[in-house]
């Protein structure tokens, strides 16, 4: 008879794993859906980020064994990355010229390795809600969210995109960055997260009467509900506290030039590597002294790479014209510029920010930052992976060297004050604790340049807007945000975007801008802690859970042992009964 039913038995293990699988990417799916919206940086669609994560959870928990739920994160980690990169691919082809359906297939493929943080948030959340006792899903919720955020913090990621971003709409939610950052409020998205669907879970079993379903559900349901309004009290105490400091300091009228001047490559082709210089410094020239008209400014800032040649170091007669013009123009406003060109130092190039201030002696004092996030391979690649066939292979890759490290500008004003400025270009400003490293040196400034144009439209370079805003509010630092295409911006230190340009616009901004003062957050302090912290965390429960279950007595070998027993206990009776005379 048992072999009878074995065809039956598999077919029917064999469909409950394939419903299992089913419910896996759809739970995914469902979740990649709502981050897509989240992703969209507006009101009302941020809060999607406390239930996003819900069916993917669900799917997570029915899962039986370890291979399903690594099935099941590969699958979210795709779905994420075709919902919320969707540009990705185009913006891949419009630089490459390469085959946009390629490289879509190479994105997805990539996926895993692009957002691996959710591999081992399912893996960890799995292996500990396995091992026995009462606590397990508690535990499990709290490893997971710190494995996801180690993760993020440990491993390299593209666009070091995180949950915590998806806050940024709200202005009270958002003011939790300067306590714990932006990867801090990620932790609390998924403990929401896992505190919304242990609410859920009781229902979704028919074995307990309804009061007992009720009660099980509302414990989760106040954790998640409390942890919500605190965080939301904290930030509307805080947003009064940092506006009322703002509003007693002193503001710095500032402005920038957004003049769409791109694709430089095409513009050489047709009109010749002087035109186009010319071109460019002439249109900033205008735009700029228009600005000057509207307002008196203390720091006019350009984009990234708007001198698209060497600065101070020129390669022609030409070049040493441009220099000299540029310091002219700066000298004979009598406002201190910002802007982005290339630096140079024994054959070796660097993406660089320039500072030109005025001073007493006539010719402008310069000083200049150089970039040190480089963008892989597009500016930079690692010289390990670096040779002949890979250029020939891609011959759009970077020759860029990556700069020293973080620093701070001290900028003199034509008042006779200074003020210390936080360079950054483009990539820069993504990495929190790059940022709070410069902050902590003693700012009053974050100065951003940036060329996002190779994207191919502004959801892109509103993502990297929003990040770029987080970096204020970890640091409660004012940000003067400059690109060529869009969208620049003037941020104030509660990461409030008080004026901004339009994507690929000609325009230019000017706005007053206070800082909070220079007193350091705990995000600035403690931030850089946060992935040693959330790490140890992970592994401690991970190890104790581990330890737990091989201590557990097994449920197979449970019922082995006691079948073995009572078949001991059998034979004894029936060799009793044997030997009892009749």
């Amino acid at each position: 008879m048992k072999n009878a039913f074995e065809p039956f038995t598999r077919w029917l293990y064999a469909r409950r794993a394939r419903v299992r699988m089913a419910s896996l990417l759809g739970g995914a799916l469902a979740a990649a859906i709502m981050l897509r919206l989240c992703s969209r940086m507006e009101a009302p669609w941020f809060a999607f980020a406390f239930v996003a994560l819900v069916p993917w959870l669900f799917a997570l928990d029915r899962a039986r064994k370890l291979r399903e739920v690594a099935l099941g994160a590969i699958a979210m980690s795709v779905l994420f990355v075709g919902c919320v990169f969707p540009w990705l691919p185009d913006a891949a082809q419009r630089y490459s010229d390469g085959s946009s359906f390629f490289l879509w297939i190479v994105m997805l493929l990539l996926a895993p390795l692009l957002e691996p943080q959710f591999i081992t948030f399912a893996l960890v959340r799995h292996v500990v809600r396995r091992a026995p006792g009462q606590r397990a899903a508690l535990l499990a919720a709290l490893a997971a969210a710190c494995a996801y955020v180690a993760t993020e913090l440990f491993l390299p990621k593209l666009f070091f995109d995180t949950l915590g971003i998806a806050l940024y709409p709200s202005l009270h939610l958002r003011q939790a960055a300067d306590i714990v950052g932006v990867h801090g409020l990620t932790l609390f998205v998924l403990l929401v997260n896992e505190a919304i669907w242990a609410s859920i879970r009781p229902w979704t079993s028919a074995s307990e009467p309804q009061e007992t379903r009720a009660r099980r559900s509302l414990v989760p349901l106040a954790l998640a509900l409390g942890l919500v309004l605190a965080c939301y009290g904290y930030g509307f105490v805080r947003n009064a506290q940092i506006t009322a400091r703002t509003a007693a300091a002193p503001a710095r009228v500032l402005g920038l030039v957004q003049a769409s001047i791109t694709n430089y490559d095409k513009l050489r082709a047709e009109k010749g590597a002087f035109e186009t210089v010319r071109t460019i410094l002439d249109t900033h020239y205008a735009l700029s002294d228009e600005l000057g008209k509207r307002e008196r400014l203390d720091l006019l800032v350009w984009p990234e790479t708007v001198y698209p040649t060497t600065y101070g170091a020129p390669k022609s007669e030409a070049g040493a014209a441009f220099d000299a013009e540029i310091a002219e123009y700066a000298k004979s406003r009598g406002v201190p510029l910002v802007f982005g060109a290339y630096d140079i130092e024994g054959g070796r190039e660097f993406n660089a920010a320039f500072f030109l201030s005025p001073s007493a002696e006539g010719r402008p004092s310069a000083s200049s930052y150089r970039k040190r996030m480089l963008f892989p391979l597009t500016e930079w690649v690692p010289s390990s992976i670096d040779s002949e066939w890979l250029r020939e292979w891609m011959p759009w890759s970077g020759h860029w060297e990556r700069g020293p490290g973080p620093r701070v500008v001290a900028l003199p004003l034509r008042d006779g004050s200074r003020i210390s400025v936080v360079p950054l270009i483009c990539y820069d400003v993504l990495f929190s604790d790059y940022v709070a490293e410069a902050a902590g040196m003693g700012a009053d400034l974050i100065v951003t340049i940036s060329n996002d144009s190779w994207f191919p439209d502004d959801r892109a370079p509103r993502l990297h807007l929003a990040s770029a805003a987080f970096r204020s509010v970890e640091t409660r630092l004012p940000q003067v945000r400059a690109t060529n295409s869009g969208i620049s911006a003037m941020i104030t230190p509660t990461g409030q975007i008080i004026a901004e340009t339009g994507w690929e616009k000609r325009q230019t901004l000017v706005a007053s801008l206070a800082g909070a003062g220079r007193g350091a957050t705990l995000a600035v302090t403690l931030g850089r802690y946060l992935g040693y912290a959330t790490l140890a965390a992970a592994l401690l429960v991970l190890v104790q859970s581990i330890l737990r279950t091989r201590a557990a007595p097994q449920p197979a070998k449970v019922i082995e042992e006691e079948g073995r027993k009572r078949g001991k206990r059998g034979r004894g009776r029936n060799t009793r009964s044997e030997k009892t005379p009749r």
